[in-house]
């Protein structure tokens, strides 16, 4: 794995600051990423909010949405300003919202815009500058389509493209239809690489075991995860075989969580909120729903609550 790379996939409510602490805490060789941040959002909103992260979390990649190369230009200064060991742009991502503001996957119909997108960017920061994208859109799902595409942000610079390999359909399906309707083409991804062996090429679609993380690192560079490091985080645990590092039990990891938690309850973050990202901790094991009643539903939840909680889980499986 020296030279592969296993990345859990920017996810919008998901993968916050709360989450990521958490999934390093299961590994630490996977690489970290953030939500898709708009620009407006960093450079109006409330931005340490938006970008506060842990030292623990390094990798992080912070991924960005927009198209306007002056402010993603502003947010990637920021972004190497602030910590972070890359820089994304979401060229994949299919829900209304963001094709209104030309964000996200329509922005593959516009590989010039792109490109100029990534050559501002990288002329401005020594962090990497990546692309996430679909293997194609709506009526242009060819693979030469897609090869193009990638050939004209290549040629600005980016050497790291991370390829969700589903075609999104912008008119007709929802962000969630998106993720599950159109058919998965691993072979296209495989072709990418194949004609392009000195760009990284990571795969991203459908993968949810280590057998397929394996299975996919005979041909690309790179693989990229979502909802099965999110609904099994110990998924991620058990992905440091691919490192041949040791594999931490659950009881290891709530160990080194308390403390996060406790600091944070302190410093006034709502324990409830934070919660919701470790309902899959026991995914799998006897007494797993027990353990997502025992965190859901209650905003007077408290650090004893979950210790409890935990406790008769683990009382119940020895050896998590």
């Amino acid at each position: 794995m020296s030279q592969k790379r296993l990345s859990i996939a920017p996810m919008i409510d998901w993968t916050t600051a709360d989450f990521r602490y958490f999934a390093r805490l299961f590994n630490p060789n996977v690489v970290l990423y953030t939500e898709m941040i708009s620009t407006g959002a960093i450079l109006k909103g409330n931005r340490s909010r938006h970008l506060r992260f842990d030292d623990l979390e390094h990798p992080l990649v912070l991924q960005l949405g927009g198209a306007d190369s002056s402010e993603m230009t502003k947010c990637a200064v920021i972004a190497q300003n602030e910590g972070f060991d890359e820089v994304n742009i979401n060229v994949g991502c299919p829900s209304d919202r963001v094709q209104h503001n030309k964000i996200g996957a329509c922005l593959m119909a516009e590989p010039k815009t792109v490109a100029e997108l990534v050559k501002n960017m990288q002329s401005a920061v020594d962090i990497p500058v990546t692309v996430k994208h679909r293997i194609g859109i709506d009526h242009f799902d060819s693979y030469e389509f897609m090869r193009d595409f990638v050939a004209t942000v290549a040629s600005a610079g980016c050497q790291h493209f991370i390829v969700h390999a589903r075609v999104a359909w912008l008119q007709g399906l929802s962000p969630k239809q998106n993720r599950e309707i159109p058919p998965l083409r691993y072979d296209e991804v495989y072709r990418l690489k194949q004609e392009f062996p000195e760009l990284n090429i990571e795969i991203n679609g459908g993968i949810d075991s280590i057998d397929d993380i394996k299975s996919h690192l005979n041909h690309v560079d790179g693989v990229m995860i979502g909802r099965a490091f999110y609904h099994n985080p110990y998924l991620l645990a058990e992905a440091n075989s691919l490192w041949d590092t040791s594999i931490p039990k659950r009881s290891e990891i709530l160990a080194k969580l308390y403390p996060y938690l406790e600091a944070k309850v302190a410093d006034g973050e709502v324990l409830a909120t934070m919660a919701r990202h470790y309902l899959g901790l026991f995914q799998g094991l006897t007494g797993a729903r027990k353990w997502r009643q025992a965190l859901s539903g209650k905003p007077k939840l408290t650090i004893e609550d979950i210790k409890q909680a935990a406790d008769e889980v683990l009382a119940l499986n020895p050896e998590a």
